[in-house]
């Protein structure tokens, strides 16, 4: 009982390590996307901002692997349910990652202005929906998800594509795209010169500014939501399902552990510090230290959702006391024991490799090899 229940809290920390970093380094590609046609002026500036991530953008995309398959493998009854009830949502995310690769690859294969164009615009809207998608899925599944179970545990999702996109849940997309263009600008800020390192300088300022207006509106928000309260359940420890709980829905619910563990402050006081501190790196042009902050910055934003809503996953706004907790939408202990020893080895070897990455291709990109190099993107 006490090894299942480890396992099951590991694995909860394992996932939002898993988000923060797609949060982080995909966030990252995202946000180069999104300031495409504002940084770059004309196609070399362009050229210039696509060959800053050039090296990274594909190898990211690993931590939605990793995240993807650590809920299938750790919480498959989430996965189920969420991706049942939610495939509109998770169909749009899928068209925009498909067309995100093929802007980079077949943008600069013809010479075409008009062609160019309609791939850049290609790479700005598949860089800024995943990233409202993703902060709009967090303030959603702090609002709740409307959906319940049957008697054999058949999910049923009673809500709509349109209910998704409400003004809390828009708030925290905006939130997410925000955070998102700060670590693109800093990103360009870091790796390119001339014209394109001051306008994303000045779009990573404005982007920390509004991050902070915008974490600052949401805990407000927050404060006044409602919020669901565990009543009664088996031990954490033990095999369960949704239909074993009896969850209530109360005023300041999702302020509830933090009045429960004071110091639980610290996590959105680190995203503060994170997005202040990182105006002020990139206002000095300390982009690898405005790169970090940054990165500080999504940890403290997922680590207050993550910490507001413990001991859930995704609660249901219809049904409550269904609501998926991580005690009983996980997989078996052995699973989890098996899931651990692959997160060991690979985990690790993603960060390794990432890294590697990052220290071998360092420094500016060459404006001019760009010019005239054919296998630039």
């Amino acid at each position: 009982m006490e090894l299942y229940f480890a396992f099951k809290v590991l694995w909860w920390l394992l996932l939002g390590v898993l988000l923060m970093g797609l949060a982080i380094m995909v966030g990252m590609d995202m946000g180069v996307g999104t300031l495409l046609r504002f940084v770059g002026r004309d196609d070399n500036e362009r050229r210039v901002c696509l060959n800053a991530i050039g090296p990274h953008w594909d190898g990211n995309q690993v931590w939605f692997i990793l995240g993807g398959g650590a809920i299938f493998a750790a919480f498959p009854l989430i996965y189920a349910t969420a991706f049942s009830g939610l495939y509109i949502v998770m169909l749009l995310l899928l068209w925009t990652m498909i067309v995100r690769p093929l802007g980079f690859e077949y943008r600069s294969k013809l010479q075409s202005p008009a062609w160019r164009n309609a791939w850049d615009w290609a790479l700005l809207v598949s860089g800024a929906v995943p990233m409202i998608i993703y902060g709009a899925g967090m303030g959603n599944m702090l609002r709740g998800v409307p959906f319940h179970f049957d008697w054999d545990l058949r999910s049923y999702y009673t809500g709509s594509f349109v209910a998704l996109l409400n003004p809390f849940a828009v708030l925290c997309g905006l939130l997410s795209l925000s955070l998102s263009i700060y670590m693109g600008g800093v990103m360009l800020l870091g790796r390119t010169g001339g014209a394109i390192a001051p306008r994303a300088r000045n779009a990573a300022m404005g982007a920390a500014v509004a991050a902070m207006v915008l974490f600052t509106l949401g805990g407000v928000w927050v404060s006044m939501m409602h919020g669901f309260v565990l009543d009664r359940s088996p031990a954490p420890g033990l095999p369960q399902n949704p239909l074993q709980q009896q969850v209530s829905v109360v005023a300041g619910g999702l302020l509830a552990n933090f009045r429960a563990q004071p110091l639980l402050w610290a996590i959105p006081a680190l995203g503060y510090a994170g997005m202040l501190l990182g105006l002020l790196a990139v206002r000095a042009r300390r982009s690898t230290l405005a790169w970090w902050l940054g990165a500080l910055a999504w940890i403290g934003v997922i680590g207050t959702v993550g910490a507001a809503l413990f001991p859930f996953l995704m609660p249901s706004s219809t049904e409550p006391s269904q609501s998926l907790t991580i005690w009983n939408s996980v997989s078996s202990q052995t699973t989890l024991l098996w899931a651990t020893g692959f997160a060991a080895v690979f985990v690790p070897l993603v960060i390794w490799y990432t890294s590697w990455a990052f220290w071998v291709m360092r420094g500016e990109v060459d404006a001019r090899a760009i010019e005239h190099d054919d296998h630039a993107y």
